[in-house]
């Protein structure tokens, strides 16, 4: 299934690693644990094994910004298979809660980025279509998604020379979630012109015509659909939901009796207790959700209401992606974790945290009971799912090396680059040291990497080496999901010389113009300098051979100690292996990928227009832009309010306020 395309063979002691974890998965094995260091080729070994084996594959990562890298990398690997990305998709999401104290309900706020919901669909379509999938993922993968039977069901498919005409089709489309939409063709819409309906999936970057003649479809052609060029016509096609969450109509009738039943039950109890308040609050919120479910087939929050439709008994495990591999799959699969001293932590956290949300929400009546099932899965609803897990990580945890039938240790690079060399430097004054350190390295067109401890720090650090006409740029989990790419790419093009981080550039990160990695606070011990995160943090300076550790501390705690003597024993291996082998340790270009998105570019840019933000509102003109380019502009608009409002330019996120509220009415 899978066609493996790279220019360089397995080599070092990458051939023995896929062999060793391979012959793991045919016999059998639960887990295994790749150690594997920094530049040694993780990802392409992950790859190789996928290759050989030939099965289908969820790959999870801790962060969205590493799942990012991974997914470019397997689809530069596996350019001819299906290849998806499964990601949260909010831009901004605030979830629902409720905070006694203050009396104070907050409601789901969400921004979504389509994109990456096109991606999320288009993970789960190829899972229920195909067989050569691979799929990266962030731990929200475990969260409920709703039932893959509901999702698979629900299809509509079009074949030329069935009965079929435009009403009915659209009826089809409006339960499958589609939008109709005569002005704004976009992702998850459909529109009607004379004879054709027009389709957009939800999971595509093009459109399907539907033709009807008389009471036939007489033609389907797919097409461009910025141009409307045709591209060919097609026999048959199957459109897949445009959102996960799907009701049966038929279901729906039993399930509202349950959830009758249920608010009945549970408003009664909170009666009992004397909340009538809370009681009469949760009567009037779930008849107005069910009467918006009976009518449009949907109501913001109905994954609250998913154990109902998707037939799951109270504390049953949600739905999941899992899921949808277990069932294409069977137990076929493989699930790799990379990052896994870091990801498997965060598989353990996630369900707590959205319990006690949860419960406020239950007790004060904004929610029935079933809203718990609303949730991620449990460490132990997870770990049965898959058959066969491979650990990768520089530094895997206790737990993986005790559960593992092998470890496998791949700690050889294929650049012959060893660990870099470990200085410790007194803390006093670390920041001026830093400058006379970064200098040397600018001159050179070297790159730097600066860790801090908290994100105002890396802020403020940025601030002062702009000052010192230093091209700085910091890196945190504020930044946007989509702009961490485009931040660390830019780096690589030569935009800048510094990027300063807290915890974002430890594990994955792929660089190799960096030769120094300093470390501020080293022997501040903790959770980003424990002996596991200095490990991680100095891997970014391994590969390149110039590459050099500077770590910034008054005392060596036992967490550095650990970790250089860790670094020293591997540097001594691999300086050992090039010796025997008679290799010459080499940098290595790596090409700069294209973007997982490309990002629109704005309607109007005042800074290249050279006029300021005043003029630039004053500049919009309501009357010319179309409802789908209004529709747009006051995205972009609200973000720049955003943006203002943050950095305390309260004035003129009020004009931008004023201007989106004047565009909108």
């Amino acid at each position: 299934m899978f066609t493996l395309k790279s220019t360089f063979q397995p080599t070092g002691d990458q051939p023995q690693a896929i062999r060793k974890l391979e012959d793991g998965v045919r016999e059998g094995h639960k887990n295994q644990v790749l150690l594997g260091v920094t530049g040694s080729g993780k990802t392409f070994t992950m790859a190789n094994v996928i290759n050989n084996l030939d099965m289908p594959t969820l790959i999870i990562s801790h962060n969205k910004t590493l799942a990012g890298q991974l997914y470019q990398e397997m689809r530069d690997f596996f350019p001819e298979n299906a290849i998806s990305y499964f990601v949260s998709y909010y831009d901004f999401y605030q979830p629902e809660a409720y905070i006694p104290t203050t009396d104070t309900y907050i409601e789901k706020e969400a921004e979504i980025n389509e994109l990456i919901d096109k991606l999320r669909l288009q993970s789960t379509t190829n899972i229920l279509t195909r067989k050569d999938v691979i799929v990266v993922a962030s731990v929200s993968c475990i969260y409920n998604i709703g039932s893959p039977t509901e999702y698979g069901r629900s299809i509509l498919n079009l074949e030329v020379g069935n009965i079929g005409n435009i009403k009915d089709i659209s009826k089809r489309l409006a339960e499958l979630q589609y939008e109709r939409s005569e002005f704004e063709f976009k992702r998850g819409t459909f529109r009607i012109r004379g004879g054709n309906i027009d389709i957009y999936p939800a999971y595509e970057d093009i459109g399907f015509s539907i033709l009807i003649d008389g009471n036939k479809i007489g033609q389907i052609t797919k097409f461009e659909t910025l141009t409307g060029k045709e591209i060919r016509t097609l026999s048959n096609i199957v459109i897949y939901p445009a959102k996960h969450f799907m009701t049966d109509p038929n279901a729906f009738r039993s399930a509202e009796q349950q959830i009758r039943n249920d608010l009945k039950k549970e408003s009664d109890e909170l009666k009992s207790m004397k909340k009538f308040t809370e009681a009469e609050r949760l009567i009037r919120r779930v008849n107005y959700d069910l009467e918006m479910i009976k009518e449009v087939g949907y109501v913001n929050g109905i994954e609250n209401y998913s154990r109902y439709f998707d037939g799951r008994h109270p504390g049953d495990p949600p739905y999941s992606l899992l899921n949808y591999f277990q069932q294409a799959y069977d137990d076929r699969w493989l699930l790799f974790i990379d990052e896994s001293h870091m990801t498997v932590p965060q598989l353990r956290g996630m369900y707590n945290g959205d319990f006690s949300r949860k419960k406020t929400l239950i007790d004060f009546g904004f929610r029935l009971k079933a809203a718990y099932d609303n949730r991620p899965l449990k460490f132990d609803e997870f770990y049965p799912v898959p058959k066969h897990i491979i650990y990768f990580s520089a530094t895997p945890d206790e737990w993986e090396i005790k559960i593992s039938k092998q470890v496998v240790e791949q700690l050889i690079r294929p650049t012959g680059i060893v660990d870099p060399k470990v200085t410790v430097k007194p803390a006093k004054q670390e920041v001026l040291d830093l400058v006379g350190e970064i200098a040397k390295r600018v001159e050179k067109s070297q790159k730097i990497l600066v860790t801090t401890l908290t994100k105002k720090t890396a802020e403020d650090l940025t601030e002062y080496l702009k000052e010192k006409n230093i091209r700085t740029s910091y890196l945190h989990s504020d930044i946007q999901t989509l702009e961490r790419s485009d931040i660390l790419d830019n780096l690589r093009k030569n935009e800048f010389d510094v990027l300063i981080g807290v915890n974002l550039l430890r594990e994955g990160l792929d660089l190799p113009e960096v030769t120094l990695v300093a470390i501020l606070d080293a022997d501040r011990e903790g959770f980003l300098r424990s002996r596991t995160s200095l490990v991680q943090t100095m891997g970014r300076a391994a590969r390149n051979v110039s590459g050099e550790i500077i770590m910034y501390a008054d005392t060596i705690t036992r967490s550095m100690k650990s970790a250089i003597d860790e670094i020293n024993r591997r540097r001594e291996y691999q300086e050992k292996y090039n010796r025997e082998n008679f290799i010459t340790p080499k940098n290595v270009a790596k090409p700069i990928r294209e973007k997982i998105i490309e990002e629109e570019t704005p309607y109007f840019d005042y800074d290249r227009l050279h006029i300021g933000i005043n003029d630039y509102l004053e500049n919009i003109n309501n009357e010319s832009l179309t409802p789908y380019d209004k529709k747009k502009f006051i995205k972009k608009l609200e973000r720049e309010m955003k943006k203002q409002a943050d950095d305390m330019n309260f004035e003129l996120a009020i004009k931008i306020r004023d201007k989106v509220n004047e565009l909108k009415s």
